[in-house]
């Protein structure tokens, strides 16, 4: 009986193990198509090859907007290197495009409507939300709320 809870214990244990390399695996970023701020139509396929950020705000989120500085910072930075796209949720089109107009935002805009599935396949639970994704399409790395992390993380990923 000891032998086999001790078999058992390594049979979950391995299990684990390869349950937890699986879920740290890198996903590919779903692709989607929505309307840019100038009503044309952009896809983050489109953008294959170039490190993109997915930065889920609005102009609602104090948070958010306090972030502002530090994404101009970061955008200018890498310039040439990283693709922002700022992902509008939950303002109205006159609402993003004065918000965007307000803070002076250089990088790509797209409004992400209620009836998008955008937000339940990025598994958004809170924001501001950026996601980075690598040329491959591949999810590099997803960060909730402001934090410094944000940025480290691409000041790692480009040195």
């Amino acid at each position: 009986m000891k032998q086999f809870k001790i078999r058992m214990f390594a049979v979950i244990l391995t299990l684990c193990g390869a349950m937890s390399s699986f879920a740290q695996a890198p996903a590919q970023a779903p692709d989607f198509t929505l309307n840019d701020i100038n009503g044309k139509s952009l896809s983050l396929s489109s953008m294959r090859g170039k490190v993109v950020v997915l930065d889920f705000w609005g102009s609602w989120c104090v948070w958010c907007i306090r972030g502002i500085p530090d994404m101009k910072k970061y955008y200018e930075k890498y310039k040439g290197k990283l693709e922002i796209i700022g992902m509008d949720c939950g303002d109205s089109d006159e609402k993003w495009k004065a918000a965007v107009k307000k803070y002076e935002l250089p990088w790509k805009h797209i409004y992400v409507p209620k009836n998008s599935n955008v937000l339940d396949n990025y598994k958004i639970k809170g924001f501001p939300t950026k996601i980075v994704i690598g040329p491959d399409g591949t999810v590099l790395k997803t960060v909730v709320g402001e934090s410094p992390e944000f940025y480290e993380y691409l000041d790692q990923y480009f040195l």
